[in-house]
């Protein structure tokens, strides 16, 4: 088929229109993610759960105002999401709430149970001073082939947002090791934001486990940039830097494109036999991206790192495989809209991944992959 070239952009934006918003575009990327007939978010905000909150010393329902930017994890066959929540305070400011994370679990993938008092948050605790009074926000979570859980959150204290560390065995009992860049350089990146760790994993036995490469984990972290950070342990963390000692960015905006405006890392990505796929979350600015995305629109894109050199780009896709179209994914405290990716699972030979909904609900799509 030959295209003019004086049509040629009306016909890329027509096929960047009629493309469907799950579809995959290259053999590469995970996906087609498909959304369930009717589809409706599995986590919405809950009036009557009631906390007693160490921090305030009083009770507040702490998933009110919101119930979003999910990480998801299986064990005992079951998948359990770790939902961020808000309480609802009178006002409608993003920011102005304190988080914490609920817990939801499911044996089908369809049902969830939710518990009724948050599992993760702010407490009268060693890490208050980086917890206290912003809260514990939008985890991801690993596990290691030995069984050890650990999540990656970011840490907010009004003054900077930190990443931070916790580990459990058990998904109750969690240890919080503090701001991940505290004692690189004499904190040289604690006092600047870091956040959204996404930690490199695989499949083994039908499931995803932490990864080692060139015998380290690997993180890819950060927006508006994704920056890289390795660890031999998944608790001391170092960031790569340039030969000059700045971070070196991985994956940067580009204009023309969805994610003109940032990038952020979305759910643990995955090391397959074509590299690693880095799922991301994408932010629009019309005026230098796609105009019809209009602007602050998140959406899902997905890259491909080297195998083997994970800082090293393969390839990337020219169009969002995921984007907000619910009447939920366009309303609520973020009304521009988003499909925000962070939790994602391998259950049953069924992809699950997980996405807050306009920083309000949490949704989810599937895909079944061919053997």
């Amino acid at each position: 088929m030959k295209v003019k070239s004086k049509s040629m952009f009306g016909f890329l934006v027509l096929v960047y229109l009629v493309m469907p918003a799950c579809a995959q575009e290259k053999s590469w990327m995970m996906g087609p993610f498909e959304r369930a007939e009717n589809q409706k978010p599995i986590i919405e905000p809950q009036l009557e759960t009631v906390f007693d909150d160490p921090m305030t010393e009083r009770s507040v329902f702490w998933e009110s105002m919101a119930t979003f930017n999910p990480a998801a994890i299986i064990k005992d066959k079951t998948i359990h999401v770790f939902y961020r929540a808000e309480e609802k305070l009178g006002e409608n400011e993003i920011g102005g709430h304190t988080s914490r994370l609920g817990l939801a679990t499911s044996t089908d993938g369809v049902n969830y149970k939710r518990f009724s008092v948050p599992v993760f948050f702010p407490a009268d605790d060693d890490q208050k001073e980086f917890e206290w009074t912003g809260g514990t926000e939008d985890p991801r979570i690993v596990v290691t082939d030995e069984g050890l859980y650990v999540l990656t959150y970011t840490q907010w204290n009004r003054e900077y947002p930190r990443l931070a560390i916790a580990t459990s065995k058990d998904l109750k009992n969690w240890t919080k090791h503090g701001p991940i860049f505290q004692n690189f350089k004499d904190g040289k990146y604690h006092n600047i934001e870091t956040k959204s760790g996404a930690i490199v994993t695989q499949v083994k036995n039908g499931e995803l486990v932490a990864a080692k490469i060139d015998e380290k984990y690997w993180m890819y972290y950060g927006v508006p940039h994704i920056w890289l950070a390795y660890s031999e342990d998944l608790i001391n963390w170092t960031p790569v830097e340039t030969h000059e000692g700045n971070l070196a960015p991985v994956l940067s905006p580009r204009p023309g494109y969805f994610d003109s405006w940032l990038v952020e890392a979305g759910p643990p990505p995955v090391l397959t036999e074509d590299g690693i796929v880095v799922l991301y979350n994408a932010g629009n600015s019309k005026e230098i991206g796609v105009e019809d995305l209009g602007n602050r629109v998140y959406t899902g894109g997905q890259a491909l790192f080297s195998k083997d050199q994970p800082w090293k780009l393969l390839d990337r896709g020219k169009h969002p495989f995921i984007k907000p179209e619910k009447d939920f994914e366009k309303s609520g405290q973020y009304q521009d809209g988003t499909t925000f990716l962070e939790g994602l699972v391998l259950f049953n030979d069924v992809w699950y991944l997980y996405y807050g909904t306009a920083d309000s609900m949490v949704g989810v799509v599937t895909w079944k992959q061919k053997p």
